[in-house]
């Protein structure tokens, strides 16, 4: 990553995806892919990215625009990146240049949620710098498997209950393969249901598919499925996305029959395996959105991640009153539309998934 310029990654997309891959921060949500998943939304990218004295610091802003309204709002999914650790110095840099790119886009304020850890200085300085706390829209816990140890170490740090649950859907006749995007239908269809059984509001077939046809040419996404021996049925599921040595374990369920199997044990085991094998040096497991799933996924071991949240940077007041107060509007309908679905404890056999991009 050294010699490059912050000129050249806002201009250039080949260069900005690599250096997103590279930096200390592979988020998947500051690849170009991501941009163009969101684009059919309403979501257009602005890349902002500034020199530092330890290399440049770059992020993706997707801007949306809500019609009637002169001022668009902001949003920084896991970053800014950089080729290492975030800190004030950084956001400094960062911060003055997002401020010059707001007026001539017409931002209100934007809102940002760092791949950073929650530590009180880092909190002082995003503050210092003008920045408000806001509401997450990202997970704000997960844990990160490290996946340069060897198997037998991964093996070992892992709960002795989830390893036994392992060997039992060995036993009981459950084996996992890859699938390619043919398959998503019958992802689909398992996912969906874990969700309304986890009492939430899946997504359409087509966020699905949209993220596969961008993602999988690329080699950025992965579809594994956990089937019964006997009959070939699949019992569970999952979507991994991976950016750089980053596999993140995204989208996934499990059926009544996979849960008797202990499907979800083997089938995610298998992915790390699998990740590990194709280079990933790290494996997310995505949040820990309620106790059934933290439960689940603290099983495989791995170290908890306490992310610094989301934060908001207003860059023009009276934009940013109005489009808040609509904001709190369509929230409000929200709520009032999905009143009778949402359960906020799910059990851990459901294992939905908790991406919240």
């Amino acid at each position: 990553m050294a010699g490059i310029r912050a000129g050249d990654l806002e201009a250039d997309t080949a260069a900005w995806d690599a250096f997103v891959a590279a930096s200390a921060q592979p988020t998947w949500l500051q690849d170009s892919a991501w941009a163009t998943i969101k684009r059919p939304n309403g979501w257009h990218p602005l890349r902002v990215a500034a020199d530092a004295p330890r290399g440049a610091v770059a992020g993706q802003v997707l801007v949306a625009r809500r019609r009637g309204v002169p001022w668009g709002m902001g949003y920084l999914a896991r970053g800014p990146v950089a080729a290492g650790p975030l800190d004030a110095d950084l956001l400094e840099v960062f911060t003055r240049r997002l401020r010059a790119a707001a007026g001539p886009a017409r931002l209100a304020y934007v809102r940002m949620e760092p791949d950073a850890p929650d530590e009180p200085a880092l909190r002082d300085a995003l503050r210092a710098l003008g920045w408000e706390p806001a509401d997450h829209v990202q997970p704000d816990r997960s844990r990160i498997i490290d996946l340069t140890a060897d198997e037998p170490a991964i093996l070992a740090g892992m709960h002795r209950k989830c390893r036994q649950s392992i060997t039992k859907a060995e036993r009981l006749g459950v084996r996992v393969v890859d699938a390619d995007g043919d398959r998503l239908d019958a992802f689909y269809d398992i996912h969906t249901d874990a969700m309304r059984r986890a009492g939430i509001a899946p997504r359409t077939l087509g966020t699905y598919r949209a993220m596969w046809d961008v993602l999988a040419p690329r080699g950025m996404a992965r579809l594994l499925f956990a089937e019964s021996t006997e009959t070939g049925e699949p019992v569970a599921t999952l979507f991994l996305v991976a950016c750089g040595p980053r596999m993140v374990d995204l989208y996934g369920g499990t059926t009544a029959e996979g849960g008797r199997l202990r499907a979800n044990y083997l089938l995610k085991w298998e992915a790390i395996r699998r990740s590990k094998a194709a280079g990933a040096t790290e494996y997310d497991l995505w949040g820990l959105p309620r106790a059934g799933i933290e439960q689940f996924k603290s099983g495989f071991g791995g170290t908890e991640i306490d992310y610094i949240g989301a934060w908001d940077l207003v860059t023009d007041p009276v934009g940013a009153r109005v489009l808040r107060m609509g904001e709190g509007l369509r929230d409000r309908y929200r709520r009032w539309r999905y009143r009778d679905v949402h359960r906020p404890d799910a059990p851990e056999d459901a294992e939905p998934g908790s991406g919240g991009a």
